[in-house]
């Protein structure tokens, strides 16, 4: 069945999106006790919504949705369960599942951002009355009433630099302690010079203060600094939503009986009930019940699966139509869920050649730029014959204006914003050092089963064989767990046979499966057992009495391998298969993809001298590939992409994963990846530029503090933005 039965409309006021923004930072009540994501939700309507009806729920004290976070906390009394919630929100038309309150609902990256928000806000507020009171002074306000606006302005941007500025502050006393200097060190020193100066000058009547230059300083600092928090939060966002679909409760089945335990006190061995509608608590093995399972949010897959006894199902997953006895294979921590959060959460903080190039340009800039700005106070000192105001304003202009905030932002926000968008498209990165290595490959090798295959073979000359025929096979192959047999029958109830009726099935282990139908003896199985002559590709053998068929098989094409090697080779990269298969199989692969340069019966060393030669020659190699024999050559390789299916082996050993069947993502991160080294310049080389342009401005003292605040927080913006053009 398909997953997209009509839902009631879900926004009854999505023409009211504008106003939502408005609502976007409301914050989950304190202390909430149920905590429960709601993606529907976009608009100000669907606040409304949601937030009236839970209001006249029994027993619920009252609840809140965040927009920008897609979460609804609930303050419920004692006996209120997330379930009771997620039904009524289902009744809504909302689709809501629950979330683990104790690790998601105030972590460490939330705080940051709220922190930085809330002082982004303060500062603008403040910069606005300030600006307002200096438009006064601008217009031709003298003596005592410039004194006065000057006055006002100094009580509103002094506790506005000590409160907003802190960020700043305390990296740049931070580093001072451990004897260093890092970008804030400036940063600090200029608002707080300029603070010093502006105040100065309205204690004595002077004409000049530039409060508003040193709100506005920090006011722009602050919202570079957001923006770059949230590129940087990219990836992490993608392993809170992983992180998301984890269920902290389930229900245990022990002697009978259900308890609701947590999550993390299931052990291997326990039986779960996951009831329709619930969402797959654990890893696990189906052991009672069928289903239909959703895997959407974690594969991409659009089509639910069938789950029955002895199907895998993992965590995360939703089952839709019929309740599952599931015995737990990992849990909590151990699922697969877990472990492919955690490998989202470490994407981030890898660091590539371009990222430690701007770092240690920043590093070694920093420490320069309180010398130039001493060396401009010092000339124009001298120069001016004395004049402290104007050697002080050039000095403070030019601190500012080679604060190296661009050079900064320059790596790490293409970097997150690249790999969020690969996320998306399914691809994992689990090395943050592989998009670099990605953008240098020239050649891509595949493994072929489970690869380029989905490793599931499937009939390919069943119209070669007439209705009774096909009846027998289906009778036989129905009661053989053969992978070939059981392919058989799959394709043929596919095609609404029915089968023939047999007496006396008996399976004869290692051979095949035999009965009797219209008095003749029939056989599936090995060709030798059956009489057949055997074929030189995969084939399973049936006899009729003194006849016999072949039923050939083919690996299934994973979806989008043809699609995948195209893109390959219109990008110039050269494309090479490499199998342990036999010969045939690998042959007919190579065809039907267009791969020219294939290799079949490669042991695990074949492979990986193969890359090494390679690379001894100067080429970078990408090795896709899923199995055992295939760890040792993703190892080598310059970087590696296993699909999600692959052994445990084979992920850990590669710099990327599949999430789902397609193998599109792998063409597309190869694109990606070039582009998003062409950001990582760009950003490099604007940062260059600007200060060649402005740093002499500010020096020849054509820049005032406020004007370099400006363009100095301008550049940071830039920065980001074009990091972000990869979204």
């Amino acid at each position: 069945m398909s997953y997209a039965a009509a839902r009631p409309s879900a926004c009854p006021a999505c023409d009211a999106a504008p106003a939502a923004e408005a609502l976007a930072a409301r914050a989950p009540l304190p202390g909430a006790r149920l905590l429960i994501s709601v993606p529907a939700v976009h608009c100000a309507g669907c606040i409304s919504s949601i937030e009236r009806d839970l209001a006249q729920m029994e027993g619920v004290n009252s609840a809140r949705l965040n927009l920008t976070l897609k979460r609804l906390s609930v303050d419920a009394r004692a006996g209120i369960a997330a379930q009771d919630v997620i039904a009524r929100l289902d009744r809504l038309g909302y689709e809501a599942h629950e979330m683990d309150a104790g690790t998601l609902s105030m972590t460490e990256t939330e705080k940051q951002g709220r922190d930085l928000l809330m002082r982004v806000g303060v500062s603008g507020f403040a910069m606005m009355n300030v600006m307002l009171l200096s438009v006064a002074v601008w217009a031709g306000a003298e003596g005592a009433t410039r004194d006065l606006f000057h006055l006002i302005s100094a009580l509103i941007a002094i506790p506005t630099v000590a409160f907003a500025g802190q960020p700043f502050f305390r990296n740049a006393w931070r580093a001072l302690r451990a004897g260093r200097m890092d970008m804030d060190g400036p940063i600090s020193f200029a608002i707080l010079l300029t603070l010093f100066i502006s105040l100065y000058e309205s204690l004595l009547s002077g004409e000049h203060a530039y409060f508003e230059a040193v709100v506005m300083l920090i006011f722009f600092l602050l919202v570079g600094r957001y923006l770059d928090f949230r590129a940087r939060a990219v990836a992490r966002s993608a392993a809170q939503e992983l992180a998301a679909l984890e269920v902290p409760r389930a229900t245990r089945l022990r002697d009978g009986a259900e308890a609701t335990v947590a999550v993390a006190d299931l052990a291997v061995g326990d039986v779960v009930l996951v009831r329709p509608g619930g969402r797959v608590p654990v890893d696990g093995v189906v052991v009672a019940g069928q289903s239909e399972i959703d895997r959407a949010l974690l594969t991409g897959e659009t089509l639910p699966v069938f789950a029955a006894e002895g199907h895998v199902v993992s965590a995360g997953e939703v089952n839709l139509t019929g309740p599952l006895q599931v015995r737990v294979t990992a849990a909590g921590k151990d699922s697969s869920l877990h472990q492919m959060a955690d490998l989202v959460a470490n994407a981030e903080s890898a660091r590539l050649r371009y990222t430690t190039i701007a770092e240690r340009a920043a590093a070694a800039y920093a420490p320069t730029i309180p010398i130039v700005s001493l060396a401009a106070f010092v000339i124009w000192y001298w120069i001016s014959g004395g004049d402290l105001r104007l050697s002080m304003n050039i000095a403070v202009a030019s601190l500012i204006i080679t604060c190296p905030c661009a050079l900064g932002l320059a790596v790490p926000a293409v970097v997150t914003s690249a790999s969020g968008k690969l996320f998306r498209k399914g691809l994992l990165i689990k090395d943050g050092t592989a998009l670099e290595r990605l953008a240098e490959v020239d050649t891509v090798i595949f493994d072929k089963t489970g690869t380029l295959t989905l490793g599931t073979p499937a009939p390919t000359n069943l119209d070669q064989h007439g209705a009774e025929v096909l009846a027998v096979a289906l009778a036989l192959s129905e009661g053989s767990s053969h992978p070939l047999a059981q392919a058989l029958a799959r394709a043929l109830r596919d095609r609404g046979l029915a089968p023939a009726v047999l007496d006396r099935v008996s399976e004869v282990a290692g051979y095949g499966i035999e009965a009797q139908w219209q008095g003749a003896q029939v056989r599936l199985g090995r060709a030798a057992w059956v009489g057949a002559t055997p074929r030189s590709v995969t084939a399973a053998y049936l006899a009729i009495g003194a006849q016999t068929h072949a039923f050939t098989f083919a690996d299934q094409l994973r979806p989008g391998a043809a699609e995948v090697v195209a893109a390959l080779q219109a990008q110039g990269k050269a494309v090479k298969l490499m199998s342990g298969d036999v010969p045939a199989a690998v042959g007919d692969l190579a065809a039907r993809l267009g791969i020219a340069d294939w290799q079949a019966e490669a042991l695990p060393q074949d492979k990986a001298a193969a890359i090494t030669a390679l690379h001894d020659a100067g080429h970078k190699v990408l090795m896709v590939g899923d199995g055992l024999n295939d760890t040792v050559a993703l190892s080598v390789a310059h970087v590696s992409i296993s699909p999600a299916s692959a052994l445990d082996a084979a992920r850990a050993a590669s710099d990327m994963v599949l999430l789902g069947r397609e193998l599109s993502p792998v063409a597309d991160a190869l694109r990606l990846s070039k582009t998003a080294m062409q950001r990582i310049r760009e950003n490099l080389w604007q940062s260059g530029i600007y200060n060649i342009i402005f740093v002499p401005i500010a020096l020849f003292g054509f820049a005032t503090p406020l004007w370099a605040a400006f363009v100095m927080s301008i550049s940071s913006i830039t920065v980001t933005l074009n990091a972000l053009r990869l979204k």
